[in-house]
């Protein structure tokens, strides 16, 4: 009896529960007021403080997870073909089957109150009052020329090789990265929030053959940067994955708050990266509406320093475009769009609404909190 009671138990733990949490998710996905509720007071104090815990550790906490539940996979299978092959049993393997799909029920659950919550949460146009309106195309160009007149303003005023190439240090980046929101949590208090170091990835170079800059981990809290992606950029995406740490959950507000956070900093390598990856977005949404407009920009504008970051950018994600690139862009597609992310991955050009709604009142006033 006490046999059955004990596996009853396990049954249910196992199972059940996250079965529960799962179920319930999709009920209340759609309830603001429920999501509001849990994101701001529940989930963002119980990131922050494992963003505390995993600050002491100097490695990517994440990476370290991913790799612990690879090899439990791999120890947990091989021994259960190799206890199913000796007692001849095949109950022996399925059972240790089911304890993977517990599992995984688990992390799913997890992954849906950990982070997926917060797409169903106010963002930061709601929170912040900033709304990203339909861009009129002289608009448009105003900024996207300010941007690259910064841009280029700024383009020898930081750390380069004999040769012109960006030559930041990566360590001196990450050390330097939990200040870039001091000043715009003063315009966006929304945005308070402890800074974090974000951690580097050990297989960055993997990131880059699935396409991704960085990731944001809702088990441990911690930003996590691809370190072989082009240098000139790496600040604008600790940026980006910094505003995930915000609950900022929809990619288009996070990469305007990361870009807006880096232009605001009072850090010259934060501004030049985040003015060169808000022209980025500026660039690709002009090209598609007027390419006469953004050559004569470019042509105007652009300084050798800012040219060269630009075709290295350009040349190494050219390098890495495979299949294996789109099969895992087309998948994280799919998850922003399961997540009521309409747009999916097409949701980042849409940053430039924000980006122009913020930046244009202060270039026609000539007050500016830019820097």
């Amino acid at each position: 009896m006490e046999k059955k009671k004990g596996m009853a138990i396990k049954v249910l733990l196992g199972f059940a529960a996250p079965a529960v949490l799962l179920a319930l998710f999709e009920v209340l996905r759609t309830n603001r007021a429920a999501m509001d509720a849990w994101v701001f007071g529940g989930l963002e104090p119980i990131s922050r403080f494992l963003s505390l815990l995993w600050s002491w550790f100097p490695l990517s906490g994440f990476e370290l997870c991913i790799g612990l539940v690879i090899v439990f996979h791999l120890v947990w299978i091989l021994r259960a073909i190799v206890l199913a092959v000796r007692e001849r049993d095949g109950l022996t393997f399925l059972r240790r089957l089911s304890v993977l799909i517990a599992l995984w029920l688990w992390l799913g659950a997890g992954l849906c109150w950990l982070w997926n919550c917060a797409y169903g949460a106010a963002g930061f146009s709601a929170r912040s009052g900033l709304e990203g309106k339909p861009v009129a195309k002289e608009d448009l160009i105003t900024v996207t020329r300010f941007f690259a007149q910064r841009c280029a303003a700024l383009s020898d005023q930081v750390a380069r090789d004999d040769e012109g190439h960006f030559a930041e240090q990566l360590t001196d980046m990450l050390q330097r990265g939990p200040a870039v929101y001091s000043n715009v949590m003063e315009i966006f208090p929304c945005l308070e929030g402890p800074g974090r170091r974000a951690k580097p990835l050990v297989c960055s170079r993997l990131q880059s053959y699935l396409g991704f800059t960085g990731v944001y981990s809702p088990y441990t809290g911690e930003c996590n940067i691809n370190a072989d992606a082009p240098a000139c950029l790496i600040p604008a995406t600790i940026g980006h994955e910094m505003a995930h740490q915000r609950m900022i959950a929809n990619e288009t507000e996070a990469n305007f708050v990361g870009v807006a956070a880096c232009i605001t900093s009072d850090d010259v390598l934060f501004q030049y990266s985040g003015y060169l990856m808000g022209l980025i977005h500026l660039c690709n949404a002009l090209y598609g509406v007027d390419q006469d407009a953004w050559w004569e920009i470019s042509g105007a504008t652009f300084t050798p320093e800012m040219s060269t970051d630009w075709n290295d950018n350009n040349a190494y994600w050219d390098a890495l475009k495979s299949p294996v690139e789109e099969a895992a862009t087309s998948a994280y597609d799919s998850y922003l769009k399961d997540n009521r992310q309409e747009l999916g991955m097409a949701s980042y050009g849409a940053c430039v609404d924000l980006l122009v709604a913020f930046v244009l009142p202060q270039i026609q006033s000539g007050e500016y909190v830019v820097r």
